[in-house]
């Protein structure tokens, strides 16, 4: 499937797709669309490893959804690249934890806490 904004890689270990600007160095989350203008003064840059939470909350939402507090936050990655999403695990994120970026297919990608 062609899409405009692809998230992943098309590799075993998939990564995070973003761009880099030619000129600057400057990553860009999500990758540059194929038919933005901007395409030619970018490249593909794939956005591996673990990253450190910069900041979070917790999202409790009404007992009529019926949903589980979850927790949203900024993960700054190697590059660097800072990341906003969803982030899971068997506890409550600290600033500094370590997490790994992983498919999804409700939300394309979550941050799921790095065993250390």
């Amino acid at each position: 499937m062609d899409r405009l904004y692809p998230l992943w890689s098309d590799v075993a270990s998939p990564a995070l797709l973003a761009s880099r600007d030619r000129r600057t160095g400057e990553l860009v989350f999500p990758a540059v669309a194929k038919d933005s203008p901007l395409v030619s003064l970018h490249e593909t840059a794939e956005i591996a490893g673990t990253g450190e939470v910069y900041s979070f909350t917790v999202i409790h939402p009404g007992r009529k959804s019926g949903e589980a507090p979850y927790a949203l936050g900024f993960v700054d990655f190697p590059g660097p690249v800072r990341i906003f999403g969803r982030l899971q695990g068997p506890s409550r994120p600290a600033i500094g934890s370590k997490y790994r970026a992983r498919p999804d297919e409700q939300f394309g990608y979550v941050f799921e806490a790095a065993q250390p």
